[in-house]
């Protein structure tokens, strides 16, 4: 690991991210560094490096391709997951900024964060999870650990990106810390992605995340709870009038239909979801606020040691979020013609595992070679691994390239 740096040096003096931040907020100048060292950067932060390695990665382009709610071939104009997580980040960022944390930290771990995700969204994940029951799971969130240390190969010296251990704790924790004082997993047993590199590099994971981790988690929260909402309003499965007996979303169309009664639907929805962006941001913002007054930490390892999430909804906020969340369950989640393509999404990626781990040769080059004579954990593990990183185009082809019969998922 990378040694700790005492100031900026040259960098703080003509400044290249190195500006004035809080206390508690995570210093640049004092990274834990990377699992393997490399030479500082003369016109980028560590955390600014990684945001940018993160971007110009092959997994960020996957997204585009992925699944958040609808798959993506259904419309042009439905989020995926590259969309949502640029929404993310764009959030995260103005939460960070509002707190005094450092935005470029806070950018990297929101656009990080579902890179682990399968096609199909969470469909695939659950169908995967249950193929690989035998050898460890699969879970998205150790499965994006695993893409940035093994699974890139973009730099001659190492694999995966080598993110600084900032990047990586807040990727790993930003829902809270996975394992007790004695090491006992807070969520079920850990995933052994992600016990087998803290072995490597002590993730601390029995803590509480760095503030910018915070701000990147709540804004993802609030931009799936405001644009799915938007999706399912543009697909025709989601009314407004559906929304008005829900207390965040309901009050807010009420104050649009008063000010703007002759307003059209779509501009109405619009109006909505950019005030229900607002009224979450600054609700997070005021709780936070009065949480680190009474909490008053000193340093970015006090933060992390306060035992609580401190960036989070008020107990009102917070009501209405899990209101708003059991709203679209019931009615976008798990609505029939959503789970209609779930059913049928589920169905592929099952049977290209099947097919992948019976011969591993029915894989392309770069994944199948030595698979025929390796131990079933190793070998599923590399199939799982294949599978997780395709888009929802590339499995209906690869299906349709092994199977007869392709499900129409449009």
């Amino acid at each position: 690991m990378g040694e700790k740096r005492e100031s900026a040096g040259a960098l703080g003096d003509i400044g290249f991210g190195y500006r004035p931040r809080a206390d508690y907020a995570t210093d640049p100048a004092l990274s834990r560094g990377r699992l393997v060292p490399e030479p500082e950067s003369p016109t980028r932060t560590p955390f600014q490096r990684d945001r940018d390695r993160i971007v110009h990665s092959t997994a960020f382009r996957r997204l585009k391709h992925k699944t958040q709610v609808f798959v993506a071939h259904e419309g042009d104009h439905y989020r995926t997951r590259l969309t949502h997580s640029i929404e993310v980040a764009q959030i995260a960022r103005a939460l960070a900024r509002a707190l005094r944390g450092d935005e470029d930290l806070t950018e990297a771990v929101a656009l990080v964060h579902d890179f682990g995700h399968t096609p199909f969204g969470h469909t695939g994940e659950e169908a995967l999870n249950e193929k690989m029951a035998n050898w460890g799971g699969f879970d998205h969130n150790a499965q994006s650990l695993r893409i940035v240390t093994r699974l890139e190969h973009r730099y001659a010296e190492f694999d995966g990106l080598n993110l600084s251990w900032e990047t990586l704790e807040g990727l790993v924790k930003h829902n809270g810390p996975l394992v007790d004082a004695k090491g006992e997993g807070l969520h079920g047993p850990l995933p052994p992605t992600i016990r087998a590199y803290n072995e490597l590099q002590d993730l601390e994971l029995d803590r509480f995340a760095g503030i910018e981790a915070q701000c990147a988690a709540i804004a993802d929260d609030i931009a799936y709870n405001t644009h799915d909402i938007d999706d399912g309003l543009r697909s025709g499965l989601l009314k407004l009038e559906m929304l008005e007996d829900l207390a965040l979303p309901g009050s807010i169309l009420k104050a649009v239909r008063q000010r703007y009664p002759a307003l059209d639907p779509v501009r109405t929805g619009h109006e909505l979801m950019r005030r229900q962006i607002t009224g979450m941001v600054e609700d997070v913002i005021v709780t936070a606020h009065a949480n680190l007054a009474r909490i008053a930490p000193h340093s970015a390892d006090e933060f992390r040691g306060a035992g609580e999430t401190i960036v989070r909804f008020s107990p009102e906020m917070a009501a209405a979020e899990k209101e708003l969340k059991a709203f679209l369950y019931e009615h976008l989640y798990r609505h029939p013609e959503v789970m209609r393509v779930r059913v049928d999404a589920d169905r592929i990626v099952r049977q290209l595992f099947d097919v992948y781990f019976a011969d591993p040769r029915a894989m392309p080059d770069g994944w199948r070679e030595g698979l025929d004579r390796a131990e079933e954990r190793v070998k599923a593990r590399y199939v799982a691994d294949f599978l997780a990183g395709m888009t929802d185009n590339y499995a209906i082809r690869e299906h349709q390239r092994l199977f007869d019969h392709t499900p129409d998922l449009s």
